[in-house]
């Protein structure tokens, strides 16, 4: 039973702000791969494809690493590029390991992928000289201060200071 006198505290967030214009960017790239249509691909498979191309076939592990991700988070990945038709899994050095590599629909448009990578990337340079300060020295000041403390003991301290949480 829901409580309408509850408080929502989703109404107010630091987070999602981020989160949405992640989601905006994203949307944009797509938009470009859609008038070029390149039906189907989604802005998160391009790194992976652009480094298979580039590294040639490798196993999810390696792939993973490669692109720094955990090794679940790349298959369940690598299932869907599958799905859309962009990778395949190919027999190993021994018949125990996959490797994943390109399919012909991803051969044919990964020089485009590289390029718009390229202007992407001096879309954000563009868009950094626009603002006061780079998002790419806020992601390392907040490094920085993740490695004096980590988000998972700050969040901790604050749920230790919420009687909710217990």
């Amino acid at each position: 039973m829901t409580d309408p006198h509850a408080p929502d505290p989703t109404r107010q967030s630091l987070w999602r702000p981020l989160r949405l214009l992640q989601a905006s960017l994203d949307a944009d790239i797509a938009q470009v791969y859609s008038e070029r249509q390149i039906d189907g691909l989604k802005p998160s498979f391009v790194m992976e494809l652009l480094r298979l191309h580039a590294c040639g076939p490798m196993t999810i592990a390696e792939l993973a690493e490669s692109v720094q991700r955990t090794h679940s988070a790349l298959s369940q990945k690598v299932a869907a590029m599958r799905t859309g038709g962009w990778v395949q899994t190919v027999v190993g050095d021994d018949a125990r390991t996959r490797k994943v590599t390109l399919t012909d629909k991803a051969r044919g448009v990964v020089d485009r992928l590289a390029a718009e990578w390229r202007a992407t990337e001096a879309a954000v340079a563009d868009l950094e000289a626009e603002i006061p300060y780079p998002l790419s020295q806020v992601v390392t000041d907040i490094e920085r201060a993740l490695e004096r403390r980590s988000f998972h003991d700050r969040i901790a301290e604050k749920l230790a200071e919420d009687p909710a949480w217990d």
